[in-house]
């Protein structure tokens, strides 16, 4: 199994809005880093680079840059869950803006701020013009997750893994097929391969490593070792997050048209990606896992 790697790119940034009109009872707003990961954060108004200052960023962060309207951090390590550092930035028109950076906590620590876009007044142009951008992106993720949800709920593939995942092997036509096992920093995974009528699987089992961080699974593919052609696969993971020290289940089901190229059966390429972007996983799956 093949150790951790970046994710291409398919993975999201995290990109949000703060309205500073909104939050009046707190002058200090928080800001999420992540080790070796950029911040920007982006106002309506140039930013001056003399007055915007932290406070005892030394050996923690690279020195602040300032361009134009923005502000760009990066820390050199990861915050410790009680690191704190003091951010003001002031504006070109004398307003200030005060900031502490942290990072995330139990439950979101994967996700840091990769770009803010802070906001002075509801009323702007600006502010109301991201705030219907938001609104339609959030009713696109809507409506994609909610077509997803229904088309699992007619796959014969998704039912077969989320049987696998609640250890029922033998309500489906799967057998033993062999073993992978893995390890780094992040978590300890054993893999078990099963072949069955014109179908594969593979199950995860997974215990996190992790002191602190939780492990989830974002998402699994399955690639033609031929073309890199992406195939469909059916994925389910249990729980959803597997807590510190504690072990879950993941379970990944292809079908044989998955290694079929150009009429012929083929051999695919696995991948399972974890919580920050992080490739958890890369196997190599024989066509004779699902010859007839």
């Amino acid at each position: 199994m093949a150790p951790a790697a970046r994710a291409g790119g398919s993975e999201k940034l995290s990109v949000r809005s703060l309205l500073l009109s909104e939050h009046p009872s707190h002058p200090t707003h928080r800001v999420y880093v992540k080790a070796q990961v950029v911040t920007t954060l982006r106002f309506e108004k140039a930013v001056d680079p003399d007055k915007t200052k932290m406070l005892g960023w030394e050996g923690r962060l690279e020195p602040l840059a300032v361009v134009r309207n923005k502000v760009i951090l990066e820390p050199l390590h990861a915050l410790g869950s009680d690191e704190a550092i003091p951010l003001v930035v002031t504006l070109v028109d004398g307003t200030e803006v005060a900031f502490l950076l942290r990072s995330r906590d139990y439950q979101d620590w994967a996700l840091a701020d990769q770009q803010i876009d802070v906001f002075q007044d509801r009323e702007s142009y600006a502010a109301m013009h991201d705030a219907l951008m938001r609104a339609l992106d959030q009713n696109d993720a809507l409506s994609e997750q909610l077509a997803r949800y229904r088309q699992e709920e007619h796959s014969g593939d998704h039912a077969l893994a989320a049987l696998l995942t609640a250890g029922a092997l033998e309500q489906t036509p799967f057998k033993l097929a062999g073993y992978v096992t893995g390890k780094d920093d992040a978590a300890d995974v054993n893999a078990t391969l099963y072949k069955g009528k014109g179908k594969a699987a593979v199950v995860f089992r997974i215990k996190n490593l992790s002191p602190e961080q939780p492990w989830s699974m974002t998402s699994a593919r399955v690639l033609s070792v031929v073309t890199g052609q992406e195939r469909p696969v059916a994925a389910r993971s249990l729980p959803s997050k597997i807590g510190p020290g504690e072990s879950g289940v993941v379970a990944i089901v292809a079908d044989r048209s998955a290694f079929m190229e150009d009429g012929k059966l083929t051999s695919v390429f696995l991948e399972v990606y974890r919580n920050g972007g992080l490739r958890q996983a890369f196997i190599q799956l024989d066509p004779d896992l699902v010859a007839k």
